[in-house]
């Protein structure tokens, strides 16, 4: 076994910066005193640290810890302006963007209508800049961009798949001109595994290491984490559950042309309004653009059914978690997770009501039993996920101060 290399000064200062920085980001403000119980450094270390991290704009000073015996000692906070990030939430309605700070607060937001021949660069842009703007920022003040689109760009290949819905984006130069409109470290990712981040970094899935998020929104998706880490496939569409052949449903064939697959044909939000009317519950009618609109009713049918849940109402929501457990059942033999976060707005919408019946659906299809739990962060998951992957990405270089 080889040696271990010792420790140099530099990078034991390196180390102690990081593990200071990462308490004034999870604690907020603390004293020298404080930081230096916490990282078990002596108070001339902590002041020296605390010195050289100010002087790189890292920290800032900000107030005392007044309302205490003795002399108020001086309060140091992480710099939440020495870097930004932005997010951008890709649908075929609307790009959403957002930037945040380093302490991961949203400093500004834009929201553009998809239009059509407008160009895939130019909405990016257009909604960047928009989100930029209303935080008093400009590109050079971006760190790091994260976009969020249906379906994934596949790896060898560069072009978007699984997202025949999504116009403008399937050029094969398209991440070239993107790179070349942005002039800062761009990433690219599924919308399902960006909710998935959200919900592992902020929501139900903190400190889980193998779970499943099941997505139903505009489509049915999942995203799959394993050992701490998301699992993206070979071409990127691990988790397209959408396309997975079920029973009570037909098999679909040329999928990708079809841009559907069996379970989306069987649980997704166009079968909702079938359901509700077989239930004796009148459907409505949703108007306003195609996907938007189907989702805001279909997500209305299942509150109104989940607030009271009785008689026609269950039965609705029984069959509804029906067809979910349907193509969940088949993940969970063979990934057997430790949970499944339940997320998306038509999911979301059932409630309590849903995820126990579909609990109930899922133990007499399945081998295992993983507990089903309701996704916690309800405010545009997707775009908050590609906010925190951009983060953590940003804190990784900021925070190390070796450079």
């Amino acid at each position: 076994m080889p040696a271990a290399t010792p420790g140099t000064p530099s990078l034991l200062r390196a180390m102690n910066d990081r593990a200071a920085l990462e308490l004034l980001l999870a604690h907020g403000p603390l004293s020298r005193t404080r930081i230096g119980h916490l990282t078990g450094l002596s108070k001339p270390t902590a002041s020296q640290l605390l010195a050289r991290l100010e002087a790189a704009g890292l920290v800032v000073a900000t107030g005392t810890d007044g309302g205490r015996p003795g002399p108020n000692a001086q309060l140091y906070a992480l710099n939440a302006r020495a870097a930004h990030v932005g997010g951008l939430d890709v649908t075929p309605d609307r790009v959403l963007a957002a930037v945040a700070d380093l302490a991961g607060t949203v400093v500004g937001g834009f929201e553009l209508p998809y239009t059509e021949g407008a160009g895939a660069v130019g909405q990016v842009t257009r909604a960047l800049d928009g989100a930029l703007e209303d935080a008093g920022l400009t590109l050079p003040d971006l760190h790091r961009l994260v976009i969020a689109t249906p379906g994934a760009f596949d790896p060898r290949t560069g072009r978007l798949r699984y997202a025949s819905h999504l116009p403008g984006w399937h050029s094969p130069v398209l991440l070239d001109e993107l790179a070349a409109a942005l002039p800062l470290p761009v990433e690219y990712e599924n919308d399902v595994n960006l909710a998935a981040v959200a919900e592992q970094r902020l929501g139900a899935a903190r400190g889980h290491e193998d779970f499943v998020l099941l997505w139903n929104e505009e489509g049915l998706g999942a995203a799959l984490v394993l050992g701490g880490r998301l699992h993206r496939g070979w071409t990127g569409g691990a988790g397209e559950v959408g396309f997975l052949p079920v029973p009570g449903h037909p098999l679909v064939r040329q999928v990708s042309r079809a841009n559907t697959g069996g379970y989306q044909e069987l649980a997704g939000v166009q079968v909702l309004p079938a359901l509700a009317a077989a239930a004796g519950i009148d459907p409505g009618r949703a108007p306003g653009a195609p996907h938007a609109a189907q989702v805001a009713a279909g997500a209305e049918l299942l509150r109104r059914a989940a607030a009271a849940p009785e008689g026609a109402r269950l039965a609705f929501l029984r069959s509804y978690a029906t067809a979910l457990a349907t193509g969940l059942a088949s993940l969970v033999a063979v990934l057997d997770p430790e949970i499944v976060v339940l997320s998306g707005a038509l999911i979301t919408a059932g409630g309590d009501p849903l995820r126990a019946l579909l609990e109930d659906e899922l133990a007499e299809l399945a081998p295992s039993r993983p507990r089903l739990v309701t996704g916690e962060v309800r405010e545009r998951p997707v775009l908050r996920g590609a906010l925190e992957s951009a983060l953590a990405a940003t804190r990784e270089e900021v925070f190390d101060t070796s450079r």
